[in-house]
């Protein structure tokens, strides 16, 4: 996706953590271990300061309790805007690879 396109459809982000965030979680709803184990990474702080919390100011991730966000089952799912922007990557991802291996 080019920078361009933002001005259109604001499906864009240039931080590659959340983006690998988004591919992780996908449609379903994740705690912190379940993620951090998914995408191999051990250290919460940085996963925290890395990838949660950009994903979480910038609206593609919310908490399953938001009022609870100490609550023992919490889990993270995409926003409707998170959902749209990993619907674009996959799309995107489908259609790069769609293109190697047709030429």
């Amino acid at each position: 996706m080019s920078p361009d396109s933002t001005s259109q459809d604001k499906l864009y982000t240039n931080n590659p953590n959340i983006e690998r965030l988004l591919r992780t979680v996908g449609e379903q709803q994740m705690s912190v271990k379940q993620i951090m184990e998914t995408l191999g990474l051990k250290g919460r702080d940085n996963f925290l300061n890395l990838y949660m919390k950009p994903s979480l100011s910038e609206g593609y991730v919310r908490l399953l309790y938001p009022d609870s966000p100490r609550h023992s089952r919490q889990k993270y799912l995409l926003t409707t805007k998170g959902l749209a922007l990993y619907r674009e990557i996959i799309i995107i991802s489908y259609e790069e690879a769609r293109y190697i291996f047709s030429a």
